[in-house]
This record gives C-alpha cells, sequence and structure tokens, in this order.
C-alpha cells in the first residue's frame, strides 16, 4: 500500500510540477525577447522617450516568472517532503509491528533486524528511482522547445537527389529566367502574378517601380528564402527548386537594402563574403567600394568594431561594407538592391562605375528606385501591383510616353525642386 501511494505521488506532484517548469520557461523566453528587442531597437525606444514603458513590460514578464518560479520551487519542496513522510511513515509503521511482534515472541531480535534492513534496501532505491523521474521529467520540460524546432516543417529544403548548379560557361553570367512566376506570402494575398523574363548571360536587368510592387520578392525567389507557388526559375535552364541551396546561393551575391552586420571588427564583415581571401583581394575590394578612406580615418583600421547590427557606421558606411563584401565574394550573379540609396551623389557616382565594372560579363539584376541610376541597364522592367507592365530599355521606354516615362519626369522634377538626389 505505503509503495503505490508513493508511486502515485510522487508522478501527479512530478506532473503538476512540470506544468510550472514549463510556464516558467515560457515566460522566461518571453521576457528575454522583450529585452534584446527593446535593446537592439534602443534608438527608436529613446526617440519615443519609452525608457519606463519598456522597463515596465519587462519587469511584468519577470514578475510573472517569477511567480511561476516561486510555484515551481514550491512543488519540488512538497514532492521532497511528501516523498520522505511516505518512507518515514510506513518504515515507521513497519518496525513498530515488529517490535510488536518481538514483544510478544511471534519474532525473535534477528527477525527485526531482517525486517530493518529489507525496508532500508527497498525504500533507499525507491527514493533514488523518485528523483531520477523527477529529473527526467523536468530535463524534457526544459528541452521541449528545442524538440519543437527540430519537428518544424522546413518550407524550403532541398529536395530528394538535389544537385550543385553547373553553369554553361564556368567564370561567366549565367542565363537566368523567371517563366510565368506565381508568388504569394499567404494565400489570400497574391504579391507576383504570372511575372516572365530572362536576364541574357553576361547582361543587366533593371526592376523599377513603386514601393510594394514586388520588386524586392524577386530577389528573395532567386535566391531561395521561398518558393514560387506557380511557374518556375531556371539558371541556365536549371529549376532552382531541383539544386541544393547551398551551390545556388554560392553562385549568387547581393547588396541589399537594409544592410545588417554583424558584431564584429570591419575585416571579419567583408571578410564574410570569402572567408578565405587573401589581403590584396580584400584590400581591392575596399578600395573599389570607396571604403578606404574612411578606414584609414579609423584609429583601429580593419579591427574597428561595428557594433550590434553595425549601428557604429551610417547607413552609407553600412552599404559601402555591404559592396565590398559582395566584390569579394566575385559571383557570377550579382543582385543590387537599391544598393546605393543610403550614399550621397559623390560616393554613389564613383560606386556606380565600381558596380558596372563588377557587373561586366556577370549576369545582373538591379532593383532600383531612382530611375537615373539604371540608364545604362539592357533591360528595364517596370512592375506595378505584381505584374510587369512595361520592359525595354531606358530610351525606348521614355520613348514609349508610359509609366516610365511618367516615373522619369516625376523623379526630374523632384531633382529640380532638390527633394531627391542626382
Amino acid at each position: 500500500m505505503a509503495l503505490v501511494l508513493y508511486v502515485s505521488f510522487t508522478v501527479r506532484v512530478t506532473e503538476w510540477r512540470t506544468h510550472f517548469r514549463r510556464t516558467m520557461n515560457e515566460l522566461d523566453s518571453k521576457a528575454n525577447m522583450r529585452a534584446i528587442d527593446s535593446l537592439l531597437n534602443y534608438e527608436t525606444v529613446k526617440y519615443f522617450g519609452n525608457e519606463r514603458f519598456e522597463a515596465g513590460r519587462y519587469d511584468e514578464s519577470m514578475r510573472r516568472w517569477e511567480a511561476a518560479a516561486v510555484r515551481s520551487q514550491t512543488s519540488l519542496s512538497l514532492l521532497n517532503v511528501g516523498q520522505a513522510c511516505i518512507i518515514a511513515t510506513a518504515i515507521t509503521l513497519i518496525v513498530w509491528r515488529a517490535t510488536a511482534g518481538v514483544a510478544d515472541g511471534s519474532l525473535t531480535i534477528g527477525d527485526l533486524v531482517l525486517i530493518n534492513a529489507f525496508m532500508i534496501q527497498l525504500y533507499i532505491p525507491l527514493n533514488f528511482l523518485g528523483v531520477l523521474y523527477r529529473e527526467i521529467k523536468q530535463g524534457l520540460a526544459d528541452l521541449e522547445r528545442m524538440f519543437g524546432l527540430l519537428d518544424e516543417h522546413r518550407e524550403v529544403d532541398d529536395g530528394p537527389g538535389a544537385r550543385a548548379l553547373a553553369l554553361a560557361v564556368e567564370g561567366a553570367g549565367p542565363q537566368v529566367r523567371f517563366e510565368a512566376v506565381e508568388f504569394a506570402y499567404q494565400p489570400e494575398r497574391e504579391i507576383l502574378h504570372g511575372v516572365d523574363f530572362t536576364i541574357a548571360p553576361g547582361t543587366t536587368t533593371a526592376v523599377v517601380g513603386p514601393s510594394g510592387a514586388g520588386k524586392s520578392t524577386l530577389a528573395r525567389l532567386l535566391f531561395r528564402f521561398y518558393d514560387v507557388t506557380g511557374g518556375r526559375i531556371t539558371i541556365d535552364g536549371q529549376d532552382i527548386r531541383d539544386l541544393t541551396q547551398q551551390s545556388l546561393r554560392a553562385a549568387i551575391g547581393i547588396v541589399p537594402q537594409d544592410t545588417v552586420l554583424f558584431n564584429d571588427s570591419l575585416i571579419y564583415n567583408i571578410r564574410y563574403g570569402r572567408p578565405d581571401a587573401s589581403e590584396d583581394q580584400v584590400v581591392q575590394a575596399v578600395r573599389a567600394a570607396q571604403l578606404e578612406p574612411f578606414i584609414a580615418r579609423l584609429p583601429a583600421g580593419y579591427e574597428t568594431t561595428v557594433g550590434e547590427r553595425g549601428l557604429k557606421l551610417s547607413g552609407g558606411e553600412k552599404q559601402r561594407v555591404a559592396i565590398a563584401r559582395m566584390l569579394l565574394k566575385n559571383p557570377p550573379i550579382l543582385v543590387l538592391d537599391e544598393a546605393t540609396s543610403a550614399l550621397d551623389s559623390r560616393n554613389e557616382q564613383a560606386i556606380q562605375g565600381a558596380l558596372r565594372a563588377a557587373a561586366a560579363h556577370r549576369t545582373t539584376l538591379v532593383i532600383a528606385h531612382r530611375l537615373s541610376t539604371v540608364v545604362d541597364a539592357d533591360q528595364i522592367l517596370v512592375m506595378q501591383d505584381g505584374r510587369i507592365v512595361e520592359r525595354g530599355t531606358h530610351a525606348s521606354l521614355l520613348a514609349a510616353g508610359g509609366v516610365y516615362a511618367q516615373m522619369w519626369i516625376a523623379q526630374a522634377d523632384a531633382r529640380r525642386r532638390g527633394e531627391m538626389p542626382d
């Protein structure tokens, strides 16, 4: 009876404690997320003077975590006390009964010693098993989040038999083709509608249009951060869904609109494009990205720490680091997503020359808002609401007098008014 009571009590209280432990872990994760989020976005917090508000949110999360931790510890104490009481009570009753048997002559002193030794050998291992069961359940509760991540379905994964990308001409830009591409982040919100175009080997195709037209989505699909919901994307005739992600992304270099850097040195972030690059190759990439004068002014030079997400650098400096990183990678396909949007006119003109030189003999996709940066493109696509509404060269699109021509006139007027840089 005591054995059944011990096991039943241990299981029930351990399940109860596991519930509190799980709640404590969830609240701890939420508190950490709030702290990290407010620290990463400290500028926004200070802009609006919401330090007290963020501290209050964190304190509230920690108070809830503290309450759950106290309940978890209380249940542990209850479990320990309960197990000890059950064992002590059971041993006391059995020894008392054996002592009564010795007193009335039905048992000998040797029988009493035997019963006592038997009970000790039974309940000490049983107590150890109870502690072990409790620790295993606690460990499983702590590992639940990791198990959840392992069981998470990967939206984009290498298919069975995925092969490495094979370029038709090694060292030269391949042909990139979007064939009737459809895409939606959510089924009820379609982003791209039958987008169809080809970037010929070694040429530059620019995509322009208003914000929300789906321009940057093209780059994400080319990198295969998402899979198309209709149509396909090919590189030299190979569907990118049939390729390994490693080989696909190794062939593409990007300068993103929002450059994110590691909280490490400048040289680390530049070398991230190709960690095995030589010092001469790094210097050449730095010069081409117009970074050398900036680095020369820094007391620590290449070893200067850029801060969390590159917060110690200006927008233009971060963008030049991204350009140097891309040039160092030296891929056959380039994606330039507003690559010079954070630069002043003087630096932009110098870097545009470097980018044009880098794009020579490579297949290049340029995503731009300022039309003046894409006038030399071999092909310009104008997108609206996820569709290509016009395509052609700069001269032919101006002559057509359509959407592109209207955008050009509007931006020219903005430049004359000083609302947009040249």
